[in-house]
């Protein structure tokens, strides 16, 4: 059993994307600038911030994360996002999720001008993504892809399935996997016979939402089984969708909870920002 590390990968990356902003800063003293907007004090998202700030500092990007309170009203929160649309010295926009109950949140995403969508959340850049013409990808299903190519870990012709539907994980996972010729079965909570179902695949990718719910039972022997949950045991631990001590004695390679997915998730982030910021010189 291989475990995937995914804060070596995204070191060895973001060191790869630093010396890229820095050979582009040399050249053209511009950098690449993202801006985070952060609504409210959840403990969760603070955390996601400050991950988000500390590696786009260290990739030599240009920084800033905009607080504002829960109380802000949803066209105050337009028209911020407004003007760093309007400002070329920012190439990528983060809202951070969750938003408030009075905020709707389709109307923030599309507030984003798609070009530094650089969560690949509008609809613009989900209808190219799934037309086959991808300019910004879903950043946790594209850091997955990298793991797949850094472990050589073949895809294609193997068996997927992926557990969870949502338009951030679920769906432009399947996506990805289907475009490097893997048969793909997106699975979710009312699957009939889901334990069954995942038995089956050579590549499991767990994104439900809930702590530990892939037991061994899940998983033949030598799956490769990606974890994408965050949660939180009784005592407060952060845990994985998997019950990581029983799977990785059938898994050939596993991602841990933390240090697997969510590292690469970021790392990607960064990536996007900085293609957003060559196709903007590039213009």
């Amino acid at each position: 059993m291989v475990v995937i590390d995914g804060k070596v990968l995204a070191a060895k990356l973001q060191g790869r994307l630093a010396e890229k902003t820095a050979l582009l800063k040399d050249k053209t003293g511009l950098e690449p600038g993202l801006v985070v907007i952060l609504v409210g004090e959840n403990p969760a998202s603070q955390v996601y911030v400050r991950n988000k700030e500390r590696s786009a500092l260290a990739a030599g990007f240009r920084s800033e994360v905009v607080r504002v309170p829960d109380t802000i009203t949803q066209a105050e929160l337009l028209g911020l996002i407004e003007r760093y649309n309007q400002d070329d010295a920012w190439h990528g926009i983060l809202v951070q999720l969750p938003l408030p109950a009075h905020i709707d949140e389709e109307a923030v995403l599309l507030a984003i001008d798609p070009q530094k969508d650089v969560d690949g959340f509008h609809p613009t850049n989900m209808g190219k993504f799934w037309s086959g013409h991808p300019v910004m990808i879903p950043s946790t299903p594209a850091g997955i892809m990298e793991m797949f190519r850094e472990y050589g870990i073949t895809l294609e012709g193997k068996k997927a399935v992926v557990i969870g539907r949502s338009n951030i994980v679920g769906k432009p996972m399947a996506q990805l996997l289907l475009d490097a010729h893997a048969t793909v079965t997106i699975a979710h909570s009312r699957t009939e016979n889901l334990a069954q179902l995942a038995r089956e695949a050579d590549i499991l990718v767990v994104a439900i939402g809930r702590g530990h719910f892939v037991t061994k039972d899940f998983v033949k022997e030598g799956a490769v089984v990606i974890d994408v949950g965050m949660n939180r045991d009784e005592n407060g631990k952060l845990i994985g969708d998997v019950a990581y001590d029983e799977v990785k004695e059938l898994a050939s390679y596993i991602t841990p909870v933390p240090g697997g997915v969510g590292p690469m998730t970021i790392t990607m982030l960064m990536e996007q920002t900085f293609e957003a910021f060559q196709r903007n010189l590039d213009k």
